[in-house]
């Protein structure tokens, strides 16, 4: 087992936003994995808000979803500041945090 350091960017944007006609966070995934970045996971939020205080919840009887979804990618410093330009062109509105993090290495 190997410990190092490494990095987690954090993106929040909204269910319903785009990137080129595509969901906003499919698109970062891919745009990370076409930049070898060394892994991305989505996952979507129950309920939340952002800067606006607008609620987002998951309600049985709501026809439109707009929930919270967080993309989230792991890597060295380097090669996610190497990503930022990139998501910065991809996100117009939306919250992005880094930060430092310990990277455990399970291997046979």
């Amino acid at each position: 087992m190997a410990i190092e350091n490494g990095y987690l960017l954090r993106v929040f944007v909204g269910e319903s936003d785009r990137y080129d006609h595509h969901p906003l966070y499919e698109s970062i995934v891919l745009k990370a994995r076409e930049h070898g970045l060394a892994g991305a996971t989505v996952t979507r939020g129950l309920m939340g808000y952002g800067k606006n205080s607008v609620l987002h919840t998951a309600k049985i009887l709501r026809l439109s979803e707009d929930l919270p979804m967080v993309v989230e990618i792991v890597d060295s410093l380097e090669k996610i500041e190497n990503f930022l330009p990139i998501l910065d062109h991809m996100v117009s509105d939306g919250l992005v945090t880094l930060e430092t993090i310990k990277v455990v290495h399970h291997r046979p």
